[in-house]
């Protein structure tokens, strides 16, 4: 049997009496007129959001506190907050006691962008089949040709090869394989479940995936679980995140795809494709209702041209600004960049190093890294901004002009002292300069 017994160190399992105790604590630092707490008060409770004087702060009762609490664990009250605990103490019993498997009424197939749910979905109670689909198409090419498999190869080899470990044939044979279990999941399974989050790197590969469906023969049941937050203490970034009592309450919240998501996804991946990212750039202003999570993250896919101000992407202009503060390392960026930083993570650690790399292989780069730390693991690498990459934050020097690596971003080529695609922030859209 496995002990999954709730545990106040898992940020996604949520002790009730020790939030109980947290609110106990918020209510008698409020009182004492803690400035802290009395912010977190305004910020998360709407009677007291305007109030700036202590006496209507005075009038805090114990119910106050317990809905900042609940609201800061990304739950709207504390009923609802109570309500989760039970549900996931519940998900926890029904795991203890190897409830019988969720999807053992189908034969069923659970489709991911990545490993993070292999071993979570047998420990949360379920006995389908696994396919991970995780080509990261958010970086390097993705042109609309029938070669697009060596293409990807080449590139995964060239970015990536030193650090993922993979023969070039390894990694041909990885994404052949996929492709082959995608285009035969409808003829081998009854039953066909996507599970992913709202971040670029999900999004992209979903919209991959239902053109395919689209495309091709579905299978009589295709269930989409989409998530773009849990309660917890941390932040939510995505699945891999989640204890499998997680996993199984969201099982709950799965839905059919629909005719409209399968020509939604169809549309976004055609416009990725596209050397003329205009379309995607139509497509995140229109109404993607169908699919909630799919606005936000072509934007953000988007914001990864370069700036029309410096010509920076938003991934390097953040990574700048990090560094303009001191001196940091490789992984310390990446922590700060996935918690703090980044409106919407979306990159792996290893997709992240090769940025970092691009960064240093201009004519002119924008940091450096500490070329006596050749040996160490890359996360312990120490990064330092350069007087260029000062510059471009104060906007005195555009990034292209100084000659960075040509990078390929879906369908758009952007080569240094060329004419590209570039995004205008303020008006959020794409523009050719």
């Amino acid at each position: 049997m496995t002990d999954l017994s709730p545990r106040a160190d898992i940020p996604f399992r949520i002790n009730l009496e020790q939030q109980k105790k947290r609110a106990k604590e918020l209510l008698r630092d409020i009182q004492a007129a803690d400035k802290n707490c009395i912010a977190r008060l305004q910020r998360h409770h709407p009677k007291y959001n305007k109030a700036s004087d202590s006496k209507p702060l005075a009038s805090a009762k114990l119910s106050d506190a317990q809905l900042v609490i609940a609201r800061e664990l990304g739950l709207p009250s504390w009923s609802k907050l109570k309500t989760h605990v039970e549900a996931m103490q519940s998900a926890i019993k029904a795991i203890n006691e190897n409830a019988k498997p969720l999807d053992g009424d189908l034969k069923t197939l659970h489709i991911r962008c990545g490993t993070d749910l292999q071993q979570a979905l047998p420990e949360a109670g379920f006995n389908g089949d696994f396919l991970e689909y995780s080509d990261p198409v958010c970086q390097g090419p993705i042109p609309d040709d029938p070669s697009l498999i060596d293409i990807r190869v080449n590139y995964l080899v060239s970015a990536y090869g030193s650090y993922i470990q993979r023969s070039r044939s390894k990694i041909h044979e990885e994404l052949t394989a996929a492709k082959t279990r995608l285009e035969n999941a409808s003829k081998e399974y009854e039953r066909v479940v996507l599970w992913f989050e709202h971040d670029t790197y999900d999004q992209l590969i979903l919209a991959r995936i239902l053109a395919h469906f689209e495309k091709h023969e579905r299978p009589n049941v295709l269930e989409m679980v989409s998530v773009n937050h849990f309660p917890g203490s941390v932040r939510f970034i995505g699945l891999g995140q989640l204890p499998p009592e997680a996993i199984r309450l969201l099982w709950n919240e799965r839905l059919p795809v629909t005719q409209q998501q399968l020509n939604l996804g169809k549309r976004a991946w055609n416009a990725f494709q596209s050397p003329n990212p205009t379309s995607l750039s139509n497509l995140h202003q229109e109404d993607t209702g169908a699919l909630p999570n799919l606005a936000g993250a072509i934007k953000r896919h988007l914001q990864e041209l370069p700036s029309i101000t410096n010509g920076l992407s938003l991934t390097e202009q953040l990574t700048l600004e990090i560094l303009k503060e001191s001196d940091q390392t490789a992984g310390r960026i990446f922590g700060l960049l996935m918690r703090d930083k980044e409106p919407l993570p979306w990159l792996g650690d290893i997709m992240f190093w090769y940025i970092l790399e691009s960064m240093t292989q201009a004519t002119t780069p924008a940091i450096a890294i500490n070329t006596n730390q050749a040996e160490e693991e890359w996360p312990q690498r120490q990064i330092t901004i350069t007087k260029a990459g000062l510059a471009l934050l104060s906007e005195k020097h555009d990034w292209l002009a100084l000659n960075p690596p040509e990078r390929w971003l879906g369908g758009v080529h952007i080569a240094p002292k060329e004419l590209c695609w570039r995004w205008d922030e303020e008006a959020e859209s794409v523009v050719l300069q």
